[in-house]
């Protein structure tokens, strides 16, 4: 499997190149993969590649932003003629020239939006208009919410997430997100489930920063549509995970009369690269049937001594009266690039229905 960066390649820019020009005969195509090689090219990464490939296009294109943005639309159709898919993630950089080059021209850029999207999503390039234009931006996303194409739909929920991964915040949105509201309203049962989940995400977003909105909106769409309702579990993910009480009794998760038992680390000490056993008993010692969310937290050993926890989802399903079972999960601590692992002693705990047991320990060596 080659890098991610390499999607950047003399033959990608070659066959890019030739679909240009066919819809822009003055089009220099022999200098512009000259003008991209120029320099460090080869030891760019992945997104200095697309920011490098979005400066030189600029240089090659009208210098009129909507006569730009005309013939970029026209290009797109072309690259849709020569075999090139939507969603093709080497053509990010079309949403990045709207960003890089259209800020002050909403209008045009607003539009280019629409239909660059139905191509290769903007939901990045987006966000720095919201941050300039607030509440004249998030209304075009309104209108966006109720637009024919779902990948329009998606870009007014998804471009419009307060905390959306690897993308700048928007801190107004996190402190209020009032005006975002009826975007979410609007999708709230679309038809894709590329929308929802973009939907299920957005609330989730809103979640960590205002819970008592997510659960506010949990109670009004609830029983609205089973596709509703799944949108309403993913969106408070968050919550759950933490326990919140108003989440729990709207899913009627009561801990009460669940025993656990014979909860044990069956591998106190763990070598690093290796795995963590445990296993623990559970019984509904109710005369009806419980639903029982089962999760555990790990309290990892951070670079500063303290303990921070992570908390993962076993199972949830229903227990018949008196039902007993018992449970053998490992936790692996095989060596990722996304987390860092520190010796010494950590911590385990088991949680239904968002009670927390006493945590028992372990030692990563």
């Amino acid at each position: 499997m080659g890098l991610i960066k390499d999607i950047y390649s003399l033959p990608f820019y070659e066959k890019f190149s030739h679909a240009v020009a066919e819809v822009h005969p003055a089009f220099q195509k022999q200098k512009f993969i000259d003008t991209i090689y120029e320099g460090d090219f080869a030891q760019k990464e992945w997104k200095d590649r697309m920011k490098h490939t979005t400066v030189v296009l600029h240089q090659f294109m009208p210098e009129n932003f909507p006569e730009a943005v005309s013939l970029i639309d026209k290009i797109i159709e072309n690259l849709k003629k020569n075999q090139f898919t939507e969603g093709n993630l080497a053509f990010i950089f079309f949403a990045d020239y709207i960003e890089m080059y259209g800020l002050d021209d909403f209008k045009t850029s607003a539009t280019a939006f629409v239909s660059i999207t139905q191509f290769i999503s903007c939901e990045f390039a987006v966000r720095p208009f919201i941050l300039k234009y607030k509440e004249k931006m998030i209304e075009e996303m309104v209108k966006w919410s109720l637009h024919q194409n779902h990948h329009v739909r998606r870009l007014a929920s998804e471009g419009s997430r307060p905390r959306l991964p690897w993308a700048m915040a928007i801190p107004y949105l996190k402190k209020d997100p009032a005006s975002i509201l009826p975007i979410l309203e609007n999708l709230k049962n679309d038809p894709s489930e590329y929308v929802r989940r973009s939907v299920a995400n957005n609330l989730n977003d809103i979640a960590k920063d205002n819970p008592q909105t997510v659960l506010e909106i949990a109670a009004q769409w609830k029983g609205f549509s089973k596709e509703t309702d799944a949108i309403i579990k993913h969106g408070s993910r968050t919550l759950l995970k933490q326990g919140h009480p108003e989440i729990l009794s709207h899913y009627g998760l009561e801990s009460s009369n669940i025993e656990l038992s014979d909860f044990e680390i069956t591998t106190p000490v763990v070598k690093t690269g290796e795995a963590l056993q445990f296993q623990f008993h559970l019984r509904n010692l109710n005369k009806e049937p419980k639903t029982v969310r089962l999760e555990y937290a790990v309290y990892y050993k951070k670079a500063k001594g303290h303990l921070a926890k992570k908390v993962f989802k076993i199972s949830e399903k229903t227990y018949q009266p008196d039902q007993f079972v018992k449970v053998e999960r490992s936790q692996s601590f095989r060596i990722i690039t996304t987390r860092v692992f520190h010796t010494g002693i950590h911590e385990l705990s088991i949680i239904i229905n968002g009670t927390e047991s006493e945590p028992l320990r372990f030692e990563l060596i």
